[in-house]
């Protein structure tokens, strides 16, 4: 990996951009694709869309989401603890002890999650709860937290940051899903720097609010109304302990990004993209999901009359954790997969599963 992509993607990790307020995140990410885009817009709640030939009549989306889980303060009490609900799929069995960023007016306020000695609980009664984990940012009251500029409301982020593991693991708090939107960012880097020239209009999409519903993908899928749709987040891998491979599939780290099969991917769209990565020698793995992926890929499928999609996945250990987990190669992989997919596709090409 070139050494602007690196700093770029350790500085995007590492910069919070919760459900909801993802604004300096995606500056941040817009900042890098300029260069590399035709024209950019953004919509009401934040999404964000680089766009490469923007007259023309086909449209192919590549997509990521910037959101990442977070937490919001709930209730002060009269002692000054401060109580949480979360923002997204945050796991308050993680919470005890970390380091957090309450946002505010005024900047970050420093806090920490408290928890009780292990000899001073009961430990088969005493688990990680909402109604008892507390934040301490150091106060004796209620009216001195306020004074911070802390309110219920105030969206709060975990303090952890990247690095690297053995040389080959990338280990962020954000990677679902912002190493989509680098994968994304690179492949229009690519497209620029190697000169290609596409036939048809490429909407660069970094999303909002994925980790809540998909929303942002509800709300662009149906502006944009593309032609095609590739989607890009994290999967699990299910090589450590606590995973059932019957049930969750046999995914692991450095084997290649996932090819995901369901009722939103596209047949045909999939068959071209299992052609591409053989034609190209780039190592994939398969991965099945039942009713919906859980991925913005579901909106995408479903905007207006229908649109072509399909899922491209990073395995990823410990998601929705500080420690979030992937290999370097599947993002590398990750980038060529797309990259060979957009020079390969045909303008105007209309898919159909009648053929």
């Amino acid at each position: 990996m070139r050494k602007e992509s690196f700093e770029f993607l350790k500085n995007y990790l590492n910069i919070a951009s919760p459900v909801g307020f993802e604004v300096p995140g995606q500056k941040l990410w817009l900042d890098y694709i300029i260069p590399y885009i035709n024209t950019h817009y953004s919509d009401v709640y934040g999404t964000v869309v680089g766009v490469i030939n923007p007259d023309s009549d086909y449209k192919v989306v590549i997509e990521a989401h910037a959101d990442e889980i977070s937490w919001f303060v709930n209730y002060i009490n009269d002692n000054g603890y401060i109580y949480v609900r979360e923002n997204g799929g945050s796991d308050h069995t993680i919470a005890p002890s970390k380091r957090v960023n309450i946002h505010t007016d005024k900047g970050y306020i420093k806090a920490i999650f408290g928890w009780p000695a292990i000899h001073v609980r009961n430990k088969k009664e005493d688990q990680p709860e909402l109604k008892n984990i507390i934040l301490d940012c150091g106060c004796k009251s209620k009216k001195e937290v306020e004074a911070l500029g802390i309110h219920v409301g105030s969206v709060v982020t975990f303090e952890d940051e990247f690095m690297i593991l053995n040389k080959d693991y990338y280990v962020g708090r954000a990677m679902d899903n912002r190493i989509g939107g680098f994968i994304i960012a690179e492949v229009a880097r690519m497209l620029k720097e190697k000169k290609r020239k596409l036939k048809f209009g490429l909407y660069i999409v970094n999303a909002v609010q994925e980790e809540v519903g998909l929303k942002g993908a509800k709300m662009i899928s149906r502006r944009i109304k593309p032609d095609v749709a590739i989607i890009t987040d994290v999967t699990h891998d299910t090589q450590s302990p606590l995973y059932d491979k019957i049930k969750d599939g046999d995914i692991a780290c450095g084997k290649g990004p996932t090819l995901t099969y369901g009722p939103s991917i596209h047949n045909e769209l999939q068959k071209m993209l299992i052609n591409i990565a053989r034609k190209n020698k780039i190592p994939f793995q398969f991965e099945a999901v039942s009713r919906t992926s859980g991925t913005d890929t579901d909106e995408f499928a479903y905007s207006a009359e229908g649109v072509a999609s399909a899922l491209i996945s990073v395995p990823t250990k410990y998601m929705h954790t500080t420690v979030e987990t992937v290999h370097k190669d599947d993002i590398e992989n990750s980038i060529k997969f797309i990259y060979e997919f957009l020079v390969n596709l045909k303008s105007g090409h209309r898919f159909s599963n009648f053929k």
